[in-house]
């Protein structure tokens, strides 16, 4: 099976057309952000300097990857903030603007000349979004704030991974990616209160920490409660079993999570293992969990014998909640990701067709849509500055 293929769809209008953007941010928290802005309709205007945004230089076999991916539907502006000309050039798009979105180290902004109180006396309607590592007041403020740091910090490494082993730090970039899907919506909600009659612009601060520290459950609480640190383990849970990654007998492997009573016990009663139902060891969730160890033992055993999609078909039929899981050449085959264009094939300079995920999330009301792709660095500069020299 193929991808589908699909052109740009420069002339689609979505729910946020009309409300601009000026994105100073670098790498992938802010990025990520204003992408989901520009799939929406906005215009995103990437202020760039003379040598790129950082992340034009993650690439793979010499390709922007993540730019192309990052950076549609965008507009690229370089200016040289070394020189007085920039900061003007900002400041006379400002009021034309409706969010401003930035990541640097707090205090550089504000050095730059365009502090928050400057930003809202020329518009007093902007939404600024202040991306950093650890947010613009406390201790760490002023330390280095990247993802990798900010993933151990939050207690994130701690929790992930198996218990006789290192803490485990994410293979992508989670903490940014995280902090981008929550700076969308808190933009959105700042956006929606500007509009208001009497509505004025605000400040978010929008640390990578904090957004990453929420959605990590209530370990607080269980410490608290318990006097013990969440212990590591692995794929297995802490607070439901069956629930784990098993092996199958072609290498690849099966996520198998049976959460509920009645989900638990298909599955024991799907492997030949009815007589477990029943047994004190295993009989409720609780007793479970204490012995998940020995209960993946006997599922492990049962999934070993099979392939991963005679696995899959398999528990299936018997309508338990499994799944296979995949690398990067079964998506590309799979044909619920084809079908529904989870990924789909566009124009690209480079390879002819670049893959990119779809617009998320689908609103079928009003559905966003991937207008252009990402711009070349200064493609805009002429555009723009010129539209500013109009009367």
């Amino acid at each position: 099976m193929v991808l589908k293929k699909r052109r740009y769809e420069p002339e689609a209008r979505g729910p946020l057309a009309g409300v601009r953007v000026l994105d100073l941010s670098r790498l992938f928290a802010g990025n990520l952000l204003t992408q989901i802005l520009a799939d929406f309709g906005a215009e995103v205007i990437k202020v760039e300097p003379p040598e790129g945004d950082t992340l034009r230089g993650w690439r793979t076999n010499g390709i922007e990857t993540h730019w192309k991916n990052y950076a549609r539907g965008k507009k690229s502006l370089c200016l040289d903030f070394k020189s007085g000309e920039a900061r003007d050039t900002v400041l006379r798009l400002l009021p034309s603007a409706s969010i401003f979105v930035e990541s640097f180290r707090p205090g550089t902004l504000e050095a730059m000349g365009l502090a928050p109180e400057v930003l809202l006396r020329e518009n007093p309607k902007l939404v600024i979004v202040r991306i950093s590592g650890w947010g613009q007041d406390g201790p760490y403020a002023r330390r280095p704030g990247f993802g990798s740091l900010v993933e151990g910090m939050s207690g994130f490494a701690a929790m992930n991974g198996f218990e006789d082993r290192e803490p485990v730090l994410p293979p992508t970039y989670l903490a940014d990616a995280v902090a981008g899907l929550y700076g969308a919506s808190a933009a959105m909600i700042a956006l929606r209160a500007a509009e208001k009659k009497d509505g004025r612009g605000q400040v978010i601060d929008l640390p990578l920490l904090d957004p990453l520290f929420a959605i990590l459950g209530p370990h607080a609480a269980h410490y608290r409660l318990t006097g013990k640190a969440k212990e590591r383990s692995g794929s297995r849970s802490t607070t439901s079993a069956p629930r784990n990654v098993y092996r199958c007998k072609d290498g690849r492997y099966v996520a198998l999570s049976a959460s509920t009573q009645k989900m638990a016990e298909r599955t024991l009663r799907a492997i030949g293992r009815a007589d477990l139902v029943e047994d004190p060891r295993y009989r409720t969730n609780a007793d479970r969990v204490k012995h998940a160890a020995e209960l993946d033992a006997i599922i492990g055993a049962f999934v070993a014998g099979r392939s991963q999609q005679e696995t899959v078909a398999f528990f299936e039929k018997a309508e338990v909640t499994i799944g296979p899981i995949y690398d990067s050449a079964q998506i590309l085959e799979d044909p619920h990701f084809i079908e529904r264009e989870i990924l789909a094939d566009y124009p690209d300079d480079d390879m002819g067709f670049f893959p990119m995920h779809h617009v998320v999330p689908r609103l079928l009301g009003t559905p966003g849509a991937i207008r252009a792709p990402a711009p070349k660095l200064g493609e805009h500069n002429a555009e723009l500055l010129s539209e500013m020299k109009k009367p």
